[in-house]
């Protein structure tokens, strides 16, 4: 059977070690690095407090005693880990009642299965206005809901990890992203106008019609390249979730219940935040979505109680609870099956905060931005270039805020200066940030994927699933980056109060 290039890939990327062992390595990597670079003069500026870049030699011994002593704390606030958990304990109870399946059910009597994949992404694109939480309940239902319609189940967990994390800045709703963002990006253009202000929702039109090229690149990629590949791929999962079969009539009176509830949920913290003086918004600027809204900052408990109550109320008239330790035995279950996540989290924090503490994910932003600046390319090719040096930086540093508050006071300016507006520029930037977090080991929520991968495939690695991914990444980084080139030659509008030029029109 003839080989493609992408088997090739699975095959190499599947002779690196465990996830949680390439951790390591990386450890070992930047401990060594940074003990070699360490001492040499940098000509470096770090742009957020203007002092030069200085690598931190993290085998020096105080450093070592430090990374030993705050290990535990750097574990407990590995951010994603903290996240998952928490989701996990609503999400296990709504799981294990059998609310999310009955759901799941009645969805396919009116889905043609040929319509999974777009509907599976279009979800994927709006779990971003509720944060991270897709990767904890879109992804491993995309597998659910897959292999229910007859179809390799691996499918549904790219197609969900593509549209959450490949197409993470595109959506039809606004989220936490955008001022997050357009906070950096309003300070670095302050560099060359103090009185220069940038709009949360500058990019908002752009990021609606991204979506609908992401849900079509997507549906492409899985119906047409990867289908006919996973084919040959044998499901051996030993924690398979069961046949969907027709629901009882205990089980219609459960999940109409427990729909009610779940509507009930999402009407009321509608009502209560919707008022200006609701004590859900911004104390400042009374806005919903922003990084300090109370809001913002709650959606991982309210994910939790949005699955845990309706689970409940599906639970106990489905029969499937009978009393309070079968929620708590359905918890459990949950936590338990984290086990292998948790050792991989572990290691990922370690990382994460040696990469970090040595200054080398700074220094690399900075000398590449610094290098684009000496091109002097033209617009166009400057615009690219910013989308290419953003996604080769997140192969490095997985955060959208992490990278672009190291960018955005070099490229922000820079471009300003010759008539580019400060809305362009981050919407380029977003490209490159959304569409090679799927291709990247080191994006925190990497491992949690290849565990969702194991239930159905127990021979997945980091290589299976790179190589199932590298299509999406690909296409999507071509694809977005001419919708955007597109957008520009025809002055398509970008967003509220946004323009392509600097000054504005």
């Amino acid at each position: 059977m003839k080989r493609s290039p992408l088997d090739l890939i699975e095959r190499l990327g599947n002779l690196l070690p465990d996830p949680a062992l390439l951790f390591v390595w990386g450890w070992l990597a930047i401990a060594v690095l940074s003990l070699l670079l360490s001492g040499s003069p940098s000509d470096a500026l770090d742009p957020r407090d203007g002092k030069p870049i200085e690598v931190v030699n993290q085998l020096a011994p105080p450093r070592l005693v430090s990374l030993l002593a705050n290990s535990v704390k750097t574990f407990v606030e590995f951010p994603p880990l903290g996240m998952v958990l928490v989701a996990l304990l609503g999400v296990g109870v709504a799981e294990h009642s059998g609310f999310v399946r009955a759901g799941l059910r009645t969805l396919l009597a009116v889905t043609p299965t040929r319509f999974l994949t777009p509907m599976l992404l279009l979800v994927g694109l709006l779990s971003h206005a509720a944060g991270d939480s897709g990767y904890v309940v879109v992804i491993p239902l995309g597998g659910v809901l897959f292999a229910a319609a007859g179809r390799h189940p691996l499918l549904g967990i790219c197609a969900a990890f593509a549209g959450i994390s490949g197409g993470f800045s595109a959506g039809l709703l606004p989220s936490g992203i955008d001022p997050l963002l357009q906070g950096f990006t309003q300070k670095a253009a302050q560099i060359v106008d103090p009185a220069a202000t940038v709009n949360p929702l500058c990019n908002w039109y752009f990021m609606v019609g991204s979506s609908g090229l992401i849900v079509l690149l997507g549906w492409f990629v899985t119906d047409v390249l990867l289908e006919p590949r996973l084919r040959q791929v044998a499901v051996d999962g030993t924690d398979l979730p069961p046949p969907l079969t027709p629901l009882t009539a205990p089980e219609r009176r459960g999940l109409i219940a427990g729909f009610a509830v779940l509507c009930g949920l999402l009407l009321g913290l509608w009502a209560w935040a919707s008022p200006q003086t609701s004590p859900w918004r911004d104390p400042d600027s009374r806005a919903l979505v922003t990084s300090s809204a109370p809001l913002m900052k709650s959606l991982v408990p309210l994910i939790a109680v949005i699955f845990l109550l309706p689970g409940l109320t599906f639970g106990y008239l489905a029969g499937t609870f009978k009393s309070h330790r079968d929620v708590i035995a359905a918890m459990s279950k949950s936590m338990g099956n984290m086990s292998y996540y948790l050792v991989m989290a572990f290691c990922a924090a370690q990382f994460t905060s040696i990469f970090n503490e040595s200054k080398l994910g700074v220094l690399t932003a900075v000398k590449g931005a610094m290098w684009l600046k000496s091109l002097q390319l033209p617009p166009q090719l400057t615009i690219l270039a910013i989308i290419l040096l953003t996604a080769g930086l997140d192969l490095l540093i997985g955060s959208a805020s992490a990278k672009w508050a190291l960018l955005g006071p070099i490229l922000v300016p820079m471009l300003m200066s010759v008539g580019i507006s400060p809305d362009l520029t981050q919407a380029a930037y977003r490209i490159g940030d959304s569409t090679i977090n799927i291709v990247t080991p080191l994006m925190p929520y990497f491992p949690l994927v290849v565990m969702y991968a194991r239930r159905y495939v127990q021979s997945t690695g980091v290589g299976t699933l790179v190589s199932l991914m590298i299509p999406y990444s690909l296409l999507f980084l071509v694809g977005w980056s001419l919708l955007l080139l597109g957008w520009w030659q025809f002055d398509l509008p970008l967003g509220l109060d946004a323009d392509y030029t600097w000054p504005r029109r």
